[in-house]
C-alpha cells in the first residue's frame, strides 16, 4: 500500500506544476488564463524572466575602397654623368701659315711654340670643373694697383760715339744683317734682314753697335759695319697704288717710271726744304716728291 501512494503523490505534484510551467515558458499572454485570487483580483503574475536584449547589428562593413592602379615605378634616371651634357670634342684647328710681316726680313726663330693639345673629353671636363670651381670661389680682394712703368729715357740729340745728330738715316750694307735684342753678340737674334740698301733710322749708339728703327717701326741693334752712309729711301703708298718718277720737279712733268709701294730708290740730291728729291731706280732717273718717300727728313739736305 505504501508504494502506490508514493506514486500517486508524485503524479499530483507533477500535475500541479504544469500550468505555471506553461505560463512561464510563454513569457506573456498564452492559452491558459491567469490564476485568480480570492475576491476576484487576478493574482500577481511572476515577472517574466528578463530576456536577452537583442544584439546590436554589427556595423555594415565599409565598402571596399576602389583600388588604385599600382603606381608605376619612376623611370630609372641615368647616372649623373649621363645627365651632364657631354663636353664639346676638341678639334685641332687647321694651321694657318703666315708670311713674314715684312718682305725684306725673315724671323730668326720659327715662332712661338704651339700650345699643347687637349687630352679629349677628360681634359675638357677638367677644364670645365676648374672653371666652375673658380666661379664658385669667393672673389679675391682687390690687389694693389701696379706701379707705373718708368718713363722712357730722353732721346739723345747726338750720338755718344760719333757725335753725329740723332736720329739720322742710313742703309743696310748687305743682304744679310742680323737684328739683335741688345748691343752685343751675346744677345739673341730677333730678325735677319735680307735686302741690301734698305733704309733704316739710327736712334742710339753704344760702342760699335747702333740701335735702328726700320720702316715698319721695329727696333733692334746692329753692328756698325753692316750700315753704309750712301742714302736710299722706300716708296710709300697704299697697296696697289703707283707713284710717278718725273722728268722735272713739277706735277705736270712727264713720268719717267711708275713706282709701286716698297720700291727702294737711291737718293742723289735733295735741297733743304725742297719738296722734291732727285732719285734713281735702275736705269731710270728723275724727280719724286719727298712726302712719298721714307728715309729722308722733311728739311734734310742730301748732296
Amino acid at each position: 500500500m505504501t508504494a502506490p501512494l508514493r506514486f500517486g503523490f508524485v503524479v499530483l505534484v507533477l500535475l500541479g506544476a504544469g500550468p505555471a510551467a506553461g505560463q512561464s515558458s510563454l513569457g506573456g499572454a498564452g492559452s491558459l488564463p491567469p490564476p485568480q485570487r480570492p475576491g476576484g483580483a487576478p493574482a500577481p503574475t511572476t515577472a517574466p524572466a528578463p530576456t536577452t536584449p537583442p544584439r546590436a547589428a554589427p556595423p555594415p562593413a565599409p565598402a571596399p575602397a576602389a583600388r588604385r592602379p599600382p603606381a608605376q615605378p619612376p623611370a630609372s634616371r641615368p647616372p649623373a654623368a649621363a645627365q651632364r651634357p657631354a663636353p664639346p670634342r676638341e678639334t685641332t684647328p687647321a694651321p694657318v701659315v703666315r708670311a713674314p710681316s715684312r718682305p725684306d726680313a725673315r724671323p730668326a726663330r720659327s715662332g712661338a711654340p704651339t700650345p699643347p693639345q687637349g687630352r679629349g673629353r677628360a681634359a675638357a671636363g677638367a677644364a670645365a670643373g676648374a672653371a666652375a670651381g673658380a666661379a664658385a670661389a669667393p672673389p679675391r680682394p682687390a690687389e694693389p694697383a701696379t706701379p707705373p712703368a718708368p718713363a722712357p729715357e730722353p732721346q739723345p740729340s747726338v750720338g755718344s760715339v760719333t757725335n753725329l745728330p740723332l736720329p739720322r738715316f742710313a742703309a743696310l750694307r748687305s743682304d744679310e744683317v742680323n737684328l739683335r735684342a741688345g748691343p752685343g753678340t751675346r744677345f739673341p737674334i730677333e730678325w735677319t734682314y735680307q735686302r741690301r740698301e734698305l733704309p733704316v733710322q739710327i736712334i742710339r749708339e753704344f760702342e760699335l753697335w747702333r740701335r735702328i728703327r726700320d720702316p715698319e717701326g721695329t727696333e733692334g741693334w746692329v753692328h756698325q759695319s753692316t750700315l753704309m752712309g750712301r742714302r736710299s729711301a722706300l716708296v710709300r703708298g697704299a697697296p696697289g697704288s703707283e707713284t710717278a718718277l718725273r722728268r722735272r720737279a713739277a706735277e705736270d712733268a712727264a713720268p719717267v717710271a711708275r713706282l709701286r709701294p716698297g720700291v727702294i730708290v737711291r737718293l742723289r740730291h735733295c735741297e733743304a726744304r725742297n719738296p722734291w728729291c732727285e732719285a734713281q731706280v735702275g736705269e731710270h732717273r728723275g724727280w719724286i716728291r719727298r712726302a712719298d718717300l721714307w728715309g729722308v727728313a722733311a728739311e734734310e739736305e742730301i748732296k
